[in-house]
């Protein structure tokens, strides 16, 4: 009995200290975001030594809470604002077109039998398994001779026909029983309908986890801005955040904090289907 309970306590403090661990930057982060820059500076601008070791002055708690960095950041960097919704217009485009096309195609490959299905499907997440830099040269190549190098569609179009998606929501497709399927034949219904009705209703989990990876990967790009957005007003706000200067580490703090909300809004928001939906991912029916 004591070894019963000893093992799940052991990986619970295990996996608390782990989190913790992985909390520290994100909270040092919001607590430097309000300090002003001459305290900034004092903790960080300079290491500290003794004889046998170099420190940083890490505060958790701000000696005095100060705005000023997030004035600097929404209203006097106008380029911060620009390249903000430079990422907006980007990443909704990309879910939305990429929910819509992986929801059909993940119908098609899970409840649909038509000839080579399995070994399109098989193609089709080799493209998935390969990295961005495998990818890179042909999407380069494509954009160019469609024109659209140096334009927002250069990235919206090839996140759109992503694979993951595809692979995550088909796993929902077939956990789905092929009796509802069947029933709605039964009664006249058609593909479309039954995609529609039965289909789509029950891959809401699927869908929440796929628009919050999608968000999370495609709000951090950072390769595919640089290589196919030569102009640097088109280029998001990811992008922006490399290129701030390490002597106004307030400001830094500051739009790191603008820059991760959306993320951590969408999260609170999706969290029970988002949790629902990667517990249910690998499930057959």
């Amino acid at each position: 009995m004591k070894k019963a309970y000893g093992m799940p306590l052991f990986r619970s403090l295990l996996l608390l200290m782990v989190a913790v661990l992985m909390l520290v930057p994100v909270i040092l982060t919001f607590d430097n975001a309000f300090m002003t820059e001459r305290e900034i500076q004092a903790n960080y601008g300079m290491l500290g030594q003794t004889d046998t070791s170099v420190f940083v002055n890490m505060k958790w708690i701000p000696d005095w809470v100060s705005f000023e960095q997030f004035k600097k950041v929404l209203i006097s960097t106008p380029a911060f604002l620009r390249m903000f919704w430079n990422s907006v217009f980007m990443v909704l485009p990309i879910i939305v077109g990429q929910v819509t096309v992986a929801t059909l195609a993940a119908f098609a490959f899970g409840k649909l039998r038509f000839p080579g299905r399995e070994a399109l499907f098989f193609l089709y997440l080799i493209t998935m398994l390969m990295p961005f830099q495998v990818t890179l040269v042909p999407n380069y190549i494509m954009a160019d001779r469609l024109g659209l190098l140096n334009t927002p569609g250069s990235i919206i179009l090839p996140g759109v026909f992503g694979a993951f998606g595809v692979f995550l929501l088909r796993q929902f497709m077939l956990h789905i029983h092929s009796a509802y399927i069947e029933a709605a034949k039964m009664d006249g219904a058609g593909y479309m309908r039954i995609f529609a009705t039965i289909a789509l209703p029950m891959v809401k989990p699927g869908i929440a986890a796929l628009v919050v990876l999608l968000f999370a990967d495609y709000w951090n790009m950072v390769e595919q801005p640089l290589i196919f957005l030569q102009d640097a007003e088109l280029q998001p706000l990811s992008v922006f955040l490399s290129r701030l200067q390490e002597d106004a580490l307030g400001v830094s703090f500051a739009a790191s904090v603008v820059y991760m909300m959306p993320m951590v809004l969408l999260f609170l928001c999706a969290e029970r289907y988002f949790i629902k939906g990667i517990q249910l991912s690998g499930v057959k029916g």
